[in-house]
């Protein structure tokens, strides 16, 4: 991946041919002067900057393509607030409707989260050799995950609805508990068997409509650390009392389980989400979000940060980059002049250079560059229709100096 500071130095000289501007517009609109920056360049000249543009940003984010993600791709509510908690976004607006508590432990080993959909082609087999109910299987395609990502956590998400009244009465001596077990598939299932292994379980009451998370790191870890083959999950629900009538009522782990009038089942689908780290920055951690507005100095030519705002919707990413719509990447502009102020964050190499400077022109001026960056969290569709939380370290400029 090209580090940050490569990347900000793209950014800077598509600024600089396509125009003086704090937002850095990428493409002309119609309709508008022509940028300076492109006179003189044919069309195809145009394109093929943009082009190789978008070719840097991309390798940067560590996509081979541009994602062109279908119509039906859906992003999971969880990982929109995980983005929103983890931005410092939800703080900033106040939101206190974000039903689940920030994963922590998992994030805090992690700088990628990715979510999954099960592939809908779900297997349910009746009943088991002993006649028992049999636990539902569903799958999930765990292949667009990179080989150099290292999964440390996973957890199956199973939304479950509150049972009415009637049905509650019916449990009540059993105080309406219900226990949801999660297994391994280890073999490829045979009519009337399905060999498991369990992997989390829980008690729950009916009286609450809900997410439920399971831990399933051993499964994900053997089917991507140790290739082993990937069979599936599997989810029963058991009432105390063992009576088939009201087996699994409240758990909705098919689209047309219990399925009620404008419900959306898109957002209601399990959801399995990986936490893992590609070798590159920091993990995850949540932040507070700072407001992007620079303090007005005028006329001060000295080395310091300027606004640079990057749209992506300005080279069409719009359709694939869920959150952010843009980021200020500011970017660092001015003289060093001598003798070098303590406020420029200078290095002794960058003092001396000043010095000899002063007295010997062919020496050049010490450089106004990035002395602190900072990263940002993505949300985005990736070339598969997945979902991704990704930390991007780099992209972000805290502080300017003179080197």
């Amino acid at each position: 991946m090209i580090p940050g500071n490569r990347m900000l130095m793209v950014i800077l000289i598509c600024q600089v041919l396509l125009g003086e501007s704090n937002h850095a517009s990428l493409i002309p609109e119609e309709g508008k002067k022509k940028v300076p920056g492109l006179q003189g360049r044919s069309a195809a000249q145009s394109h093929e900057l943009l082009r190789d543009f978008e070719a840097t940003l991309l390798h940067m984010f560590g996509l081979k393509r541009r994602p062109r993600p279908s119509r039906s791709a859906t992003v999971p509510r969880y990982l929109l607030d995980l983005y929103r908690l983890q931005s410092g976004e939800a703080e900033e607006a106040g939101a206190h409707d974000i039903a689940f508590e920030y994963p922590e432990r998992s994030a805090s080993r992690a700088n990628t989260v990715r979510g999954f959909h099960h592939e809908e082609h779900m297997e349910r087999l009746h009943e088991l050799d002993d006649g028992g109910p049999m636990p539902i299987r569903f799958m999930f395609n765990l292949s667009s995950i990179p080989e150099d990502e290292l999964l440390s956590s996973a957890e199956l998400r199973l939304y479950r609805h509150q049972i009415d009244e009637a049905i509650a009465d019916a449990i009540s001596h059993d105080q309406g508990l219900h226990r949801i077990n999660v297994y391994e598939v280890l073999k490829a299932p045979r009519p009337g068997q399905l060999i498991t292994q369990l992997l989390d379980t829980r008690l729950v009451r009916h009286n609450a409509s809900r997410w439920e998370s399971f831990d399933v790191s051993p499964a994900v870890l053997r089917w991507t650390r140790e290739r082993l083959p990937n069979y599936g999950l599997a989810v029963e629900v058991l009432h105390l009392n063992q009576t088939p009538r009201h087996q699994g009522r409240h758990v909705r782990i098919s689209r047309s389980l219990h399925q009620e009038p404008g419900e959306d089942w898109e957002q209601l689908r399990p959801l399995l989400v990986t936490f893992g780290h590609d070798g590159k920055g920091h993990p995850l951690t949540r932040r507070t979000k700072r407001s992007p507005r620079q303090r007005g100095r005028k006329r001060n030519r000295n080395c310091r940060r300027h606004a640079l705002y990057v749209d992506f919707s300005d080279v069409g990413w719009n359709d694939w980059i869920v959150a952010p719509p843009g980021y200020q990447a500011y970017y660092c502009h001015g003289e060093c002049p001598f003798p070098l102020a303590d406020h420029l964050n200078s290095t002794n190499h960058a003092i001396v250079q000043t010095l000899v400077n002063s007295v010997n022109n062919n020496i050049p001026k010490a450089c106004c560059v990035p002395t602190e960056l900072s990263a940002i969290s993505m949300l985005y569709l990736d070339e598969h229709d997945k979902v991704v939380l990704k930390n991007y370290q780099e992209m972000v400029v805290e502080g300017c100096g003179c080197r």
